[in-house]
């Protein structure tokens, strides 16, 4: 059996999936795995494509595009494997990234998730990161995230440390851990779900590292540029559930912060 299961979910992204596979397979791990796409739906050939140029890659097509975690979910509880890569389309995955990944997992006090250093095709490391969403720790996050030079982004990014959530466009976790926390929160169509997961292991007494000995490159906003107003909305959709489950008190000015600056999403009942 895999003792890994790298876990992709993909939406019409069919050039980026074709890579992100093309790179596994070009530099498979080491550690026993089975790849996974999880297709949401695609209408652009994505699982087609995959499954005749990887026939070794599993495919799970679903009927609907059902979002980000909700998709992962389907395909924890389809897999096996002890350990469970969450791995975005828009990501290339160098040689022994995910075996070092595996490593810090396995040798950090603790660990029940890890993260990677993410970098853009440029080799601009990404603030991937964080402490627990609140007002201010978002505000500050996206402040330093668009003014912080290369430089600055590289020496934030240069070093293992405890943090309270990585990004999900690729975070290893234990299996065991990602079922104590209840798996991902589904209520989050596309954006938070990372933060809001890590932030249930730590409350089931995980760790969550930041762990750049392995990095990874993320093409990021590929996956949300094709249809950009629905990426924003689905932004917006997610920012308000995390508030109201994590903070309720700050729900009600989010939303008329949203509703004063035309961005509030229309409710769906």
């Amino acid at each position: 059996m895999p003792e890994l299961a790298i876990l992709i979910v993909s939406y019409n992204t069919k050039c980026e999936l074709e890579n992100c596979v093309r790179s596994l397979h070009a530099h498979p791990p080491l550690i026993a795995h089975e790849v996974v796409v999880i297709d949401n739906a695609s209408t652009d050939g994505s699982a087609e494509a995959v499954r005749s140029q990887f026939p070794a890659v599993r495919i799970i097509q679903l009927d609907a595009n059902v979002g980000f975690a909700r998709a992962n979910n389907e395909g924890i509880r389809q897999t096996r494997g002890e350990l469970i890569l969450l791995l975005n389309s828009d990501t290339m995955v160098p040689e022994g990234a995910i075996d070092r990944l595996a490593q810090e997992l396995d040798n950090l006090p603790g660990a029940s998730i890890v993260g990677p250093r993410l970098v853009d095709g440029t080799g601009k490391p990404e603030l991937s990161f964080g402490a627990m969403f609140s007002p201010w720790a978002e505000l500050r996050q996206k402040v330093v995230a668009r003014m912080a030079g290369p430089g600055q982004l590289a020496a934030m990014t240069a070093h293992t440390r405890l943090v309270d959530w990585v990004s999900g466009a690729c975070l290893l976790v234990r299996r065991r851990d990602a079922e104590s926390a209840g798996l991902l929160d589904d209520r989050y169509f596309m954006y938070c779900e990372d933060v809001d997961f890590c932030a249930a292991v730590r409350a089931k007494g995980g760790r969550v590292y930041f762990a750049p000995a392995a990095q990874v490159v993320h093409l990021r906003g590929r996956s949300g540029s094709s249809s950009p107003g629905a990426t924003a909305e689905a932004y917006r959709r997610s920012q308000i559930a995390f508030y109201r489950k994590h903070h309720p008190a700050w729900e009600p000015i989010l939303r008329l912060y949203l509703g004063l600056r035309g961005k509030l999403p229309i409710d769906k009942g």
